[in-house]
């Protein structure tokens, strides 16, 4: 699948795969009919131990060249399946109102094609690798970085830098390392998903900011002790998703003056096509129905003032009442305990009707 195309977009073209699809399980144990509660949870609090990531390397579907990365930092191979659990939460977040939502099917096919929502993949699949790498150097599980030590800031006479922020700076040079980027070929879809998997990079780069805290009597802030810090994650899922809603579909010119090949939109000449924006090519299906690509809207919840019209496809939902049990009328009695009544509720729930 990669045929034509740099090793750049290649390599994350696959790191996406790796996220969603079922082949992947040895990479990051998972399937495409796991649920959540199966994948890795959050780092550990502990740095990796021995010759434990070793193992770890050898099961993840890597090159060669990334397996001796992999065995040389101790941390790498924790910090790639958090940025998997990050991007695969984030994304069927931000989707779970889309027909489209994430899902684990008809994910190869998916990728095989140049969607808006293959621009979102390659984006989120860049954004959490960057953010897992900074978060693992600042925590200390990644033995060849650190804490960012660089604030750049003005009077820093009155700072004392301090608390350990995190390192994008070092995160952001090892993963083109890891991915080995190169220049971009001529060839239209490498240059699409190589902005895409920028304009992830620069979305975590974007909610970098500078956190500090005051010292001194009453709180006079004599001295403060400041440290870089990346915006949560759920904040980079928000920004790519507005990126994917203004997605941009582009076709390749010839630029006059270089005559190199570069991408264009459908936007006057004098704008020209900006590195923030998310790219596709080709339109994307409607995700109504059961296809190569998704398993349709059939069957899904949904909210029935804002949801539903859109997301059942017009044809309609389905309307049933479900009774839930809860506590409620609770006193709390001497001493020293909550008594509660148990209450029951009618609520309706909404699936779209299946075609």
């Amino acid at each position: 699948m990669c045929l034509g195309l740099p090793r750049t977009a290649c390599l994350l073209r696959l790191v996406a795969l790796c996220i969603l699809l079922a082949h992947s399980a040895a990479y990051f144990g998972l399937t495409g009919r796991e649920p959540l509660v199966l994948l890795p949870g959050p780092f550990s609090n502990e740095p990796p131990t021995g010759k434990a990531h070793l193992k770890q390397c050898e099961q993840m579907s890597l090159t060669r060249r990334q397996k001796r990365l992999c065995r040389r930092e101790p941390g790498l191979a924790e910090a790639l399946r958090e940025s998997v659990r990050l991007s695969l939460l984030e994304c069927r977040y931000q989707f779970r109102n889309e027909r489209w939502n994430c899902s684990l099917d008809g994910r190869g096919s998916l990728l095989k094609r140049a969607f808006k929502e293959t621009a979102f993949l390659l984006a989120v699949s860049s954004a959490a690798l960057t953010h897992a790498l900074a978060k693992a150097c600042s925590s200390g599980r990644m033995e060849r970085c650190t804490c960012d030590e660089s604030p750049g800031i003005q009077h820093r006479e009155a700072w004392q830098w301090g608390v350990c922020g995190d390192n994008l700076k070092y995160s952001t040079k090892f993963l083109k390392k890891f991915l080995g980027q190169k220049k971009v070929s001529k060839d239209l879809r490498a240059q699409v998903d190589a902005q895409n998997i920028n304009v992830g990079i620069r979305a975590v780069k974007s909610g970098l900011k500078t956190t500090c805290k005051c010292h001194g009597v009453s709180g006079s802030c004599a001295v403060r002790t400041c440290w870089k810090q990346l915006a949560p994650f759920h904040d980079t899922g928000r920004l790519l998703k507005y990126r994917y809603d203004n997605a941009v579909r582009v076709l390749s010119v010839t630029n006059a003056a270089t005559g190199e090949t570069e991408l264009a939109g459908p936007r006057r000449h004098s704008q020209n096509l900006r590195t923030t924006d998310l790219v596709y090519l080709e339109e994307s299906p409607s995700f109504c129905r059961a296809s190569r690509y998704s398993p349709g809207t059939g069957g899904r919840s949904c909210a029935k003032d804002t949801s539903c019209q859109s997301l059942c496809c017009g044809r309609g939902y389905n309307t049933a009442v479900h009774l839930t049990s809860l506590s409620c009328h609770c006193q709390v009695r001497w001493c020293c305990h909550v008594e509660c009544q148990t209450c029951v509720r009618e609520e309706e729930v909404y699936t779209c009707k299946k075609p």
